[in-house]
């Protein structure tokens, strides 16, 4: 008995996990994938979050209107040769799948006609109303994670718009990576993509 304490004391200073105790399974992208093959989650939204896979709420004719508005205006600024996907998946990790709100890939859909998913993207953009925290910080640390480098969430409850830039790494974050520049932009503020920087973009053009 003292072995066995002495054996579980070590165990909780260094942080190990035992096989026998119980712990969270992450799921793959792989199994993801044969799951909605198989027919789980019909008309459910679910995205793979490094390992976990989420349920999406429904969302607002509000939150709706605000991704058509920035998808209109994206597409006037970056024209034909990019695509501008809307709630479409991303292939980010073996663990990862999410379907951001707007995601700005380089290419017409013409040119991306290939049986795989994206694997990253130029720009991603979050309309975000009731899933602030979780776009903040999950998604935010994700997106980090893999080296997107322009991420956006419109702030439907404060009325402005969070740009998040320069990921790097950062173990406060929940993925251990995150963005070092953030910046706070008021509707009357415009903001250019880092892709396309001599573009020009107003804030409230994104708000309902």
């Amino acid at each position: 008995m003292t072995a066995l304490l002495a054996q579980n004391k070590v165990g909780a200073d260094t942080g190990c996990e035992f096989q026998n105790q119980p712990h969270p399974r992450p799921w793959s992208a792989e199994e993801l994938y044969r799951l909605l093959s198989l027919g789980f989650f019909d008309g459910q939204r679910v995205e793979l979050i490094e390992g976990k896979i989420l349920l999406m709420a429904s969302q607002s004719n509000w939150h709706a209107l605000s991704i058509k508005l920035a998808e209109d205006r994206l597409n006037s600024i970056f024209g034909p040769n990019y695509w501008v996907r809307i709630q479409m998946s991303l292939d980010l990790t073996p663990f990862s799948v999410p379907d951001p709100d707007l995601a700005v890939i380089p290419g017409s859909p013409r040119d991306n006609a290939i049986n795989k998913n994206p694997t990253s993207a130029l720009l991603v953009v979050e309309v975000s109303e009731t899933t602030l925290v979780h776009d903040r910080k999950r998604k935010a640390s994700l997106y980090a994670k893999v080296g997107i480098a322009d991420y956006w969430i419109v702030n439907l409850e404060k009325r402005f718009l969070e740009v998040y830039r320069n990921p790097a790494q950062d173990e406060t974050k929940d993925f251990g990576f995150g963005y070092q520049d953030v910046q706070y932009l008021e509707p009357s503020d415009e903001i250019a993509p880092l892709a396309l920087p001599q573009a020009r973009i107003k804030v409230a053009d994104l708000l309902p």
